[in-house]
């Protein structure tokens, strides 16, 4: 029963999430904010309870995903089906449940612990927005894929949130002059872009792996209303924006460096599979060939989170 429940809540996704709030706490904000003269303005208990509202929210977005996508994965990915086949119906809801409540109250308690009431209103919104995403929205015309996309990009962006009330609370005076929160912000939203755009590069692949069974069900995703070829073309100006982004990073902070040559094999690291990214997409054919594109994607994604590594170098 337990190695159903972690391939139902996508526990190596939840491993990236918790890797990615903790990762752009310690290398980004940290150091934005230690650039100024400040230590870390969260309590350990506080990033806890940010990466568990995190991880336990997608958790269950994962799940309600799942639940309402029985017939389809029957389909497209038999051999992956978990609810009705180790799982009840019934047990996933209660899952869902479970998991999205303990997450919201998480959110909520930090939240509460920080006094910023716009970050409660995020934590509540988003388990709902997931939940019309798997039942309704992602069925729709790139409504889906823009979700997505938008939900990973409010992960950094939360954290800058946190840090930016933490200050406000400990220094209310020095925050109205000094220009930390838009660092905080122009910093962490940057990895909060690339979150999107790789995310929603991500969902494009994804929904040509599983034509078969979207047409099977009348989904209107991008490759069943403009076919195959120019999901491809769209997925591939996205793909370039990606690699135009990486080469304007790198020109601007590069000479910077402290590390340079550490930090170009980085750059050279997340460069090269973009561009072999490209390949994939183009040479796939079958819903396999997909799944190695997705693949090479949540690569990328993992080496852009650890280019937050240098952003110390960068200040």
């Amino acid at each position: 029963m337990i190695y159903p429940v972690l391939q139902l809540i996508r526990w190596q996704n939840l491993l990236f999430l918790a890797l990615l709030v903790g990762v752009m706490q310690q290398w980004v904000a940290v150091p934005v904010i230690g650039a100024y003269g400040f230590h870390d303005p969260l309590a350990w208990w506080q990033t806890l309870l940010l990466m568990s509202a995190v991880v336990l929210i997608a958790a269950g977005g994962y799940v309600i995903n799942d639940y309402f996508d029985v017939k389809i994965d029957r389909i497209n990915r038999p051999e992956r089906l978990v609810v009705t086949q180790s799982v009840t119906k019934e047990q996933a809801m209660r899952l869902f449940q479970v998991t999205t409540l303990v997450g919201v109250l998480a959110g909520l308690g930090l939240s509460l612990s920080l006094r910023d009431w716009t970050m409660a209103t995020v934590f509540v919104m988003v388990p709902g927005v997931l939940w019309f995403y798997s039942s309704s929205y992602k069925r729709q015309f790139l409504l889906g894929n823009i979700i997505i996309a938008l939900c990973a990009a409010v992960v950094p962006v939360l954290i800058a949130m946190a840090d930016v009330s933490a200050l406000r609370l400990r220094y209310p005076v020095v925050m109205d002059y000094l220009p930390i929160s838009r660092d905080l912000f122009a910093w962490l939203g940057g990895f909060a872009a690339f979150a999107g755009l790789t995310t929603l590069i991500r969902e494009l692949i994804k929904d040509l792996q599983d034509q078969m069974g979207d047409r099977e069900l009348e989904c209107h995703t991008l490759p069943i209303v403009i076919g195959e070829t120019w999901t491809r073309v769209v997925a591939t100006v996205l793909i370039l924006l990606l690699a135009a982004a990486i080469v304007v990073v790198y020109a601007r902070f590069l000479p910077s460096a402290e590390s340079a040559s550490a930090a170009r094999s980085f750059f050279l690291a997340l460069f090269v599979p973009v561009l072999g990214e490209l390949f994939l997409l183009w040479r796939s054919r079958i819903p396999s060939d997909y799944r190695d594109a997705q693949r090479l994607m949540k690569i990328i994604m993992l080496i852009g989170t650890l280019m937050s590594f240098f952003v110390r170098d960068f200040l």
